[in-house]
């Protein structure tokens, strides 16, 4: 917020109302303190939350995302025991977007998956999951996934409904497990 306070531009901030207070289980790891009074995230520079290292005898995967999607992530790969194999990308600004990290962690990976909460279809991370596909094609070991909301005008009031629509832990883990038969 104080990057989008202090740029003379407009800028739109997005964030999940289950992340504020950590309302949702799992998502503990959002709330943090604030290093220093004057301490500003950057635009357009992605964080590597969970980073590994290459392996050759084991499949790995690098699953870019942001918001919640990163909470999803973080929980999915440590369900399913495969934190030294899954590395997690939080992109935290859409525009401008880091596209050197996503590049270097995918390349690396040679599996990518992309977790998002925004309907599937004629999205953002659809967008990006083209140009990562271009960018990175000699190096990808599978097609360049993604998961996110079913394709519905809006996101229904009822709490059962909702869940039902955006994307979960379960539903993340599902999409690792898919990714990693190929």
């Amino acid at each position: 917020m104080k990057a989008a306070y202090y740029d003379p531009n407009p800028v739109v901030i997005l964030e999940h109302k289950g992340l504020y207070w950590s309302k949702v289980p799992g998502t503990k790891g959002a709330t943090s303190v604030e290093p220093a009074a004057d301490y500003i995230l950057p635009f357009g520079k992605a964080w590597v939350l969970q980073e590994i290292w290459k392996q050759e005898s084991k499949e790995t995967i690098s699953i870019i995302t942001y918001g919640m999607g990163v909470h999803w992530a973080m929980n999915a790969s440590k369900e399913l025991g495969l934190q030294d194999q899954i590395e997690v990308v939080d992109l935290r600004t859409l525009h401008p977007l880091d596209y050197e990290t996503v590049f270097n962690s995918v390349k690396k990976c040679g599996k990518c998956l992309i977790v998002t909460e925004e309907p599937s279809e004629n999205s953002f991370s659809r967008a990006l999951q083209g140009r990562i596909q271009e960018a990175c094609f000699k190096e990808l070991d599978a097609p360049v996934m993604l998961i996110g909301s079913e394709n519905m005008p809006a996101i229904p009031l009822n709490s059962i409904l909702e869940q039902t629509m955006i994307p979960s832990t379960k539903k993340v883990k599902l999409k690792i497990l898919e990714l990693q038969s190929y």
